[in-house]
């Protein structure tokens, strides 16, 4: 696999710190001998850049694409902070995201392809396609977009 970082650069790719913690939780779980948890990240990048609204009210699917993307970028930085490289992700195995739209809205697995697809840009075909589900729900914390965690399993 080519190493993530000079894959960033080529994207122009720039990851943001991670971000606080909103409540009482860790950020980063470890379990068993190589697996890593994280929990849910939303959109608000630390420049404060972040997407708030409904899809199917509020937002346009690219929007919420774009919110997906930023929620990923956070967990990248999470996963950044706790491993101290990127490389050594061996695969991500489940992505779970949330996406906060109306009763009609049945897009949600189109908006959060915004963030799938920077993983699989980022790790390829074996390492950067995992398992995924994609909600629609009533809220989210703050009336963000999007919400996703994921699990991963180091090398």
């Amino acid at each position: 696999m080519k190493d993530v970082y000079e894959i960033m650069k080529e994207q122009n790719i720039i990851l943001p710190k991670a971000p606080k913690k909103g409540g009482i939780y860790t950020p980063v779980m470890e379990f068993g001998e190589k697996f890593l948890y994280c929990s849910g990240c939303g959109p608000k990048l630390d420049n404060g850049e972040t997407v708030i609204g409904k899809l199917g009210k509020d937002l346009t699917l690219e929007e919420g694409q774009h919110a997906a993307r930023n929620c990923i970028l956070n967990l990248l930085a999470n996963l950044e902070e706790k491993t101290g490289d990127l490389n050594k992700i061996k695969r991500f195995v489940k992505v779970l995201a949330f996406v906060n739209s109306v009763d009609t809205f049945t897009d949600q697995p189109a908006v959060v392809n915004g963030g799938s697809e920077l993983i699989h840009n980022l790790f390829g075909d074996e390492a950067g396609l995992p398992a995924r589900s994609a909600i629609g729900t009533n809220a989210l914390p703050g009336g963000i977009a999007c919400e996703i965690e994921v699990l991963v399993e180091l090398k």
